[in-house]
């Protein structure tokens, strides 16, 4: 029989490592004449296309795995499959599904059986008995004419009928059981049992590769899933580490893991963090979810030796209001936490994500004000603001009325008021998260916002200003290009009395330009470097030696070719002074960004600092 997998996710660059994780267990120890197929789409792809996809493959069961992102593309997708596919039974599994099995199905007549928890060793038996009660239902028509019922719901009650029902099941049956049979949730899986799932790195080239050494966190945080099951189940080091290995002799660009709190058991996490420093093939990045106030000294002077971008640190803060931290379970040491924070982010080798959810417990607009505040004088790489999902099964779900929790019927179920936050203040945090997304996380205009900020009461006010200012314009009701990001936030400013206007704030942003990218056409209010660029061209011929080395000892520089891919760009302001101190001193700069030499944090180019005669008769007279 003819088994698919299929996974929809949200972008191209994903993957989904559990219908990998089901394809290798089903095959290391179930059936063997089985044929097991994967599909991975995204919710971009449009249904009919998938559909005939998943129709030409011919497939006796289509598995499908469920989550808040896909699970409306799903439903939809399954109702279509049935009518054209009669006989293909339709299973599900995930934590959309999981938490409330049994009305999913009465709600989803499409649908014949849903997977509850971990799927692993249910797929891997369900297929053995599916394939069993098939080949007895073939054996048995020869001698007896076919009784009118759809074959998948024939082999469904010879399923529901067995004494070997694995846990873990919810099923349709029209046998003697008639209804819907419920085995409850399925037992945690042994880790170590689970086959490593990649076989071929060339399929995600251009994806990021997902890998789990845990399963469940010690944490009991309100919102999430994972606290529902609160053991916490390690895969063992002498199969994690060789399996590294493998992603890193294929030098895959991005591994990301999948483990709730990466670093609560200490031991497991050093040894992983040791071996891929020791390892390290200068390519691949491994992104780990942790609790900053975990991290000990050992840690951190492990950090301080890795390459630029090696890892990367995504840390939950989601609120430092003691009121609502208390109110969702959480448990951490602030001070410590931001003092890690601070001691990685001075090391300049490691990109850390901090988050923050809006919508929690006793944190209303103002309270959520602090927080963020609180998290952006850390000066993360990326601030995610997220709005918190009331999620199947949890304890916020739980708690909805006692919370006087407001939110979406639809997935991603996401709030829309409390007992301390309106709808008319999710809609404004709505605005900033836009334009924090836009303006903070994209990291293209760093140096324009330390230099604005400071100038307002907090980088809270700034980013609400502007999301009022941009939202009376409609502006996020359409998609723009970097120039026009540039000219609005700088339209924003100019009409800000308190903010600064003038030559520094149009070559505080000139130099984010620049850091980013060799623009062709120069903004309107950039000053005129005409006169300077025939010195610019005699710089290039005679100073290759100094400013591109690199191409000068491989006997291959160019001087045209060098102009190419970077750009110079006079400054009346000390740039060096700026970017390594903080500090803004009147004397004049010529910069040099070189694309080829990009950061690998942040992506920008490198900069030079170029001498030039101070007497100069004319811009651009260089030493």
């Amino acid at each position: 029989m003819k088994f698919l997998l299929c996974g929809i996710n949200a972008k191209y660059i994903h993957s989904n490592l559990a219908i990998f994780c089901l394809r290798a267990y089903a095959r290391a120890y179930g059936s063997t004449d089985a044929e097991y197929i994967i599909k991975e789409y995204t919710i971009n792809h449009y249904t009919e296309d998938i559909l005939m996809d998943l129709y030409l493959t011919g497939a006796d069961v289509v598995v499908f795995s469920c989550y808040i992102w896909n699970i409306s593309y799903v439903r939809e997708l399954a109702a279509e499959l049935k009518k054209v596919c009669p006989a293909t039974s339709i299973w599900v599994g995930g934590p959309e599904v999981s938490y409330d099995a049994k009305a999913f199905l009465e709600n989803n007549p499409s649908i014949d059986l849903v997977m509850q928890g971990e799927g692993e060793e249910q797929f891997t038996a369900l297929v053995g008995l599916w394939e069993k009660a098939g080949r007895e239902l073939f054996l048995s028509r020869k001698r007896s004419p076919a009784t009118g019922i759809l074959p998948n719901q024939e082999i469904m009650d010879v399923v529901a009928g067995s004494d070997l029902l694995p846990p873990g099941l919810a099923m349709r049956s029209t046998g003697e059981e008639e209804g819907i049979i419920d085995t409850g949730f399925a037992l945690p899986v042994d880790m170590d049992r689970i086959p490593f799932v990649y076989e071929d790195f060339q399929i995600f080239s251009h994806k990021i590769i997902y890998y789990e050494s845990s399963r469940g966190c010690p944490f009991a945080c309100s919102y999430c899933l994972s606290s529902v099951d609160k053991s916490v189940r390690f895969r063992s080091l002498s199969l994690v580490l060789p399996e590294l290995g493998r992603f890193l002799e294929a030098g895959v660009p991005q591994v990301k893991f999948v483990d709730r709190t990466f670093n609560c058991n200490r031991q497991h996490a050093m040894a992983i963090w040791r071996y891929i420093y020791e390892h390290d093939n200068g390519v691949t990045n491994f992104h780990f979810e942790i609790s900053a106030d975990l991290i000990d000294e050992e840690a951190l002077k492990l950090f301080e030796k890795m390459r630029p971008g090696l890892i990367q640190l995504e840390i939950g803060v989601q609120s430092t209001n003691p009121a609502t931290i208390e109110a969702i379970h959480r448990r951490m040491d602030l001070k410590k936490l931001f003092e890690n924070v601070d001691r990685i982010h001075s090391m300049g080798n490691i990109h850390q994500h901090l988050d923050l959810i809006a919508g929690l417990p006793h944190e209303g607009y103002q309270e959520f004000r602090t927080s963020f505040n609180d998290l952006y004088v850390h000066a993360p790489d990326q601030l995610q603001l997220g709005f918190l999902k009331v999620l199947k099964g949890t304890f916020m779900e739980k708690n909805r009325d006692r919370y006087r929790l407001a939110y979406r019927s639809m997935p991603p179920y996401e709030v829309l008021a409390t007992r301390w936050m309106d709808y008319g203040d999710i809609i404004g945090l709505k605005g900033i998260e836009e334009l924090v997304e836009t303006y903070y996380n994209s990291m293209q205009y760093t140096w324009t916002l330390k230099y604005v900020l400071p100038f307002f009461r907090s980088p809270f006010d700034f980013y609400e200003s502007f999301a009022r200012w941009y939202g009376a314009r409609d502006y996020h009701r359409y998609n723009h290009s970097r120039m026009e990001k540039y000219e609005m936030i700088r339209a924003f400013l100019l009409e800000t009395p308190a903010a600064p206007h003038g030559r520094l704030l149009d070559e505080m942003l000139l130099l984010d330009m620049y850091l980013r990218e060799n623009i062709k056409k120069r903004p309107s209010w950039a000053p005129d470097q005409t006169a300077c660029h025939k010195d610019f061209k005699q710089m290039y011929r005679e100073r290759g030696q100094t400013l591109f080395p690199k191409l000068w000892e491989s006997d291959r520089y160019d001087s045209k070719k060098a102009a190419g891919q970077s750009h110079l760009e006079w400054f009346s302001f000390d740039v060096k002074e700026w970017m390594e101190c903080g500090r803004i001193m009147k004397k004049e700069r010529l910069c040099l960004f070189d694309y080829e030499s990009r950061n690998p944090l942040n992506h920008n180019a490198g900069v030079r600092f170029i001498s030039f005669r101070s007497d100069r008769k004319r811009a651009g007279e260089l030493i």
